[in-house]
């Protein structure tokens, strides 16, 4: 079976996936497959196990294995006082797509300083972060101040804007 038709019913099984957070049972892949027996479909399965496309647990359950796209690394972040705002991969690191719904806008970053602490966020913990140009009050954001990058609450109140720390020891 060729690689670009096994992406495709990767995919198609990627869809079901992300619509009804499960995987698809064999005779819900005649469908998405338009196969007309259970037999070809076992037999697309194995092309996509052989290619590490999904895979099996123990019990022989599918699992959504292959379809994940690694998240950037992009390096640390002061949870403290700001740092330099400079943006350079550090590493891949592979998630599971289907726990994130924007991949491309989602990247990770490693906690360096404690103002945060009281948000149970400590520092050498990694932060899941999904870039949003809409942060809502009493969000956990990423900002740039002073061309440098810390990590703290969003607070608006009225028309004014503020970030606060979750560290007692620190000023908004």
């Amino acid at each position: 079976m060729d690689k670009e038709r096994l992406k495709t019913y990767a995919r198609q099984i990627h869809d079901f996936y992300l619509k009804a957070k499960r995987m698809p049972s064999y005779a819900e892949m005649l469908k998405i497959f338009r196969l007309r027996s259970k037999n070809a479909v076992a037999k697309r399965i194995e092309g996509l196990l052989q290619a590490g496309l999904v895979a099996k647990d123990a019990a022989g359950r599918l699992l959504p294995s292959g379809l994940q796209k690694p998240v950037r690394l992009l390096g640390f972040i002061k949870a403290g006082f700001p740092s330099p705002a400079e943006e350079e991969t550090v590493d891949l690191m592979s998630l599971d797509e289907y726990l994130i719904a924007n991949p491309d806008a989602t990247y990770l970053l490693k906690v360096d300083g404690d103002s945060m602490i009281d948000a149970g966020i400590l520092a050498g913990d990694l932060v899941l972060v999904q870039r949003n140009l809409t942060p809502r009050h009493g969000d956990i954001v990423v900002a740039c101040v002073d061309d440098e990058w810390t990590l703290k609450y969003f607070e608006k109140i009225g028309g004014t804007v503020r970030l606060r720390a979750a560290n007692k020891k620190y000023q908004p």
